[in-house]
C-alpha cells in the first residue's frame, strides 16, 4: 500500500496532477482515472512519454510486464529490444496503488491540511452553485478566496479544486454535489470543511437516493462531518424545517441562522423581497439580539440585484450570512451582491430583438421547476411562454411529478406552453410536445415567437441552453 504522506512529498516535487493525457505539463504526475468509457490506465505510458515526470495507475495486470521486461532483455539491439527497454525505462515512473480515484482524493485532503483556513462546504438540491458565486463576491471584498469553478463538485471535481489552494488564499468555498447516499459524507472527508451550508432540500435524483428521506439523509451527512469537529459553524435557514429538524436541540453545533420570517428576527438574519419584476431586490437587517448588545438601532439595507427569481432571496441571506460572520463590511456586502450577475444558465434575463427571456436550463427537479413557475407569475408581461424540459432522475415518482407539472401548467394562462422530452409523450394535455430539443429549435426556425415574455426551464441534459440565440 502506497503511503500518501510519501506520494504527497513525490507531489511537492512535481506540484501538478493531470488526469488528462492530452495535457501533459513538462514534470506533472499524470493520474490514471477511469470512466464509463474509458480507462486512464491505457494511457500512462503516453503521458509519460509526452513529458510527465510519473504516472499513477491501478491496473496491476497491465503493467507487470514493462515492469519485469528489463530483467530479460539482452544486449541486443534490435528494433523490438529497444522498444521494450523504452518501455521498461518508462515503466519506472509507474506507481501502482490499490484505487486511483481514491488516492486522488486522499492526496488532495492532504494538500488541505497544509492550509489552516477556514474552509465553507456547500451544498443542496437547488441554488448550492448561485450561492457558491454569492458567498464568494461577498468574501472577495476583504480576502483572497479560493472558489469551485463552475459544477466541479464530484469527487474528481473537489480534489482538482482542493488541488488549486496556495499559500495566497485565505479562504475556501467547496461545492459538493450528491446523486446517491455517502456521496456527501465522502467529499466532507475529503474537503474538511470547516463550516457548512445546505442550501435546500428537495425531491430530485429520487432514482439514486430512493426517496426523499433519502435526500435530506445525504445532504445532511455535510452536519454530521460538522459534529465530528470542534468549533465548526453551520449556515442555516430557519424556515426550512427539515433542515432544522437535522440539528434539534444540538447545542454542540455553532449555528448562524437566516430567515424571511420577521417573527424570527431576533436570532436570525432576516430578509423580505421588495420586487421581482423580472429583477429580484430585497431588503435585510441584522439580527436584533446582536443589534441590542451592540447598542445599535434597527437599519434595513436595500439591495437591487441582477437576478430573477424571488427564491434566490434564501441564496442571498445566506452569503449575508457569511458575509458577516467573516467581516465583510456591511455595504461592501450589498455592492457584491449588486455587482453580481449569473452567466451559467440560472436565473438569467436576456433581452433579445423579439423576446424577453428567463433561462434557467442548467438544473431541472420538481422543486426548483415550480419555484421557477411561482416566480414566472409574478413578472408582470402581457404575453408569457413557457419552454419546459422533462425531469431526469425521478424514478418511481417520474410520471407522478410530470402530470403534477402539466396540471400546473394547464392552470397557468400562458399564451404557449412547450413540452420537451418523451416523459410528457403519453400526458393528456393542450400543449405542443416535443421529442427533444431539435424539433424545437425547427419549429423555431419555421415560425419563431415573438412578443414574449419566455421561461425557458430544463435539466441540461434537455439541451436547452441552444435556445435563447434562437428566440
Amino acid at each position: 500500500m502506497v503511503d500518501i504522506k510519501k506520494l504527497y512529498e513525490l507531489y511537492q516535487q512535481h506540484p501538478c496532477i493531470t488526469t488528462d493525457s492530452r495535457d501533459c505539463p513538462e514534470g506533472s504526475i499524470f493520474l490514471a482515472l477511469k470512466g464509463e468509457t474509458f480507462d486512464g490506465n491505457k494511457f500512462a505510458l503516453q503521458a509519460l512519454e509526452k513529458g510527465c515526470a510519473y504516472a499513477i495507475v491501478d491496473d496491476k495486470d497491465l503493467f507487470t510486464t514493462t515492469k519485469t521486461t528489463k530483467t530479460t532483455l539482452g544486449d541486443s539491439s534490435s528494433p523490438e529490444e529497444k522498444e521494450l527497454s523504452k518501455l521498461s525505462e518508462l515503466s519506472s515512473r509507474i506507481i501502482v496503488v490499490e484505487d486511483c480515484l481514491q488516492t486522488f482524493k486522499d492526496l488532495a485532503r492532504e494538500h488541505r491540511r497544509q492550509f489552516d483556513i477556514p474552509v465553507i462546504g456547500i451544498t443542496g438540491t437547488n441554488g448550492k452553485t448561485t450561492t457558491k458565486e454569492l458567498i464568494a463576491a461577498v468574501l472577495s471584498q476583504k480576502y483572497n478566496v479560493l472558489y469551485t469553478q463552475g459544477n466541479f463538485n464530484n469527487d474528481v471535481g473537489v480534489p482538482k479544486t482542493l488541488f488549486r489552494l496556495t499559500k495566497e488564499h485565505e479562504i475556501a468555498v467547496i461545492e459538493m454535489g450528491a446523486s446517491h447516499p455517502g456521496d456527501i459524507k465522502t467529499l466532507a472527508e475529503t474537503a474538511e470543511p470547516t463550516c457548512g451550508l445546505i442550501t435546500n432540500v428537495g425531491r430530485a435524483h429520487l432514482l439514486g437516493f430512493g426517496s426523499f428521506e433519502g435526500v435530506i439523509r445525504t445532504k445532511c451527512e455535510l452536519y454530521d462531518f460538522l459534529r465530528s469537529r470542534q468549533d465548526s459553524l453551520i449556515f442555516i435557514n430557519a424556515d426550512n424545517e427539515h433542515l432544522m429538524s437535522q440539528i434539534g436541540d444540538d447545542e454542540e453545533i455553532w449555528m448562524s441562522p437566516y430567515s424571511t420570517d420577521p417573527d424570527n428576527w431576533y436570532s436570525c438574519i432576516s430578509g423580505e423581497v421588495i420586487e421581482c419584476n423580472p429583477f429580484l431586490k430585497f431588503r435585510w437587517r441584522e439580527p436584533l439580539m446582536v443589534l441590542e448588545e451592540e447598542g445599535r438601532s434597527t437599519k434595513w439595507h436595500k439591495v437591487q440585484t441582477q437576478l430573477i427569481g424571488s427564491y434566490n432571496i434564501d441564496n442571498l441571506l445566506a452569503a449575508i450570512a457569511v458575509g458577516i460572520n467573516f467581516g465583510v463590511d456591511r455595504k461592501k456586502i450589498c455592492a457584491a451582491l449588486e455587482e453580481y450577475t449569473p452567466s451559467n444558465n440560472r436565473s438569467q434575463m436576456t433581452v433579445t430583438q423579439k423576446n424577453h427571456l428567463i433561462v434557467d436550463a442548467y438544473n431541472a427537479n420538481p422543486t426548483s421547476m415550480h419555484a421557477a413557475l411561482d416566480n414566472f407569475s409574478l413578472i408582470e408581461a402581457e404575453h408569457k411562454m413557457a419552454i419546459i424540459g422533462q425531469m431526469g432522475e425521478l424514478g418511481e415518482e417520474s410520471d407522478k411529478e410530470h402530470r403534477l407539472l402539466v396540471d400546473r401548467l394547464e392552470s397557468s394562462g400562458y399564451d404557449e406552453v412547450w413540452l420537451v422530452g418523451d416523459n410528457f409523450r403519453d400526458i393528456p394535455c393542450p400543449f405542443r410536445k416535443f421529442h427533444d430539443v431539435e424539433e424545437v429549435k425547427a419549429a423555431i426556425a419555421a415560425d419563431c415567437p415573438e412578443g414574449f415574455y419566455i421561461l425557458i426551464k430544463g435539466s441540461n441534459s434537455n439541451k436547452l441552453f441552444q435556445l435563447p440565440e434562437l428566440l
